[in-house]
């Protein structure tokens, strides 16, 4: 995924998934970043029963982020998401 670079981390508890996104001002204005954090969040709780417990997800989205269409960016986070926990 070229819109985000993505972090899963195994947590030794086994507890639900925890998400974490970090949108910098690169990105563009408070409400681009705050749309594109909602749509990544979006993009996160539809793969949330896909996802074993215990683990943390942080997110940090790059520029040219918020210019991606709704199918492109969930197929790639959840790509990226599935890469990682494997």
């Amino acid at each position: 995924m070229d819109s985000a670079v993505i972090y899963v981390r195994r947590r030794d508890e086994d507890g639900p998934v925890r998400f974490g996104f970090i949108v910098a001002k690169n990105v563009g204005t408070a409400v681009v970043r705050n749309r594109v954090r909602r749509r990544f969040r979006a993009a996160g709780r539809e793969l949330l029963p896909s996802l074993d417990g215990g683990r943390d997800i942080v997110v940090r989205a790059l520029p040219g982020s918020d210019a991606l269409d709704w199918a492109t960016l969930r197929e790639g986070f959840g790509a990226a998401i599935e890469r990682g926990t494997r």
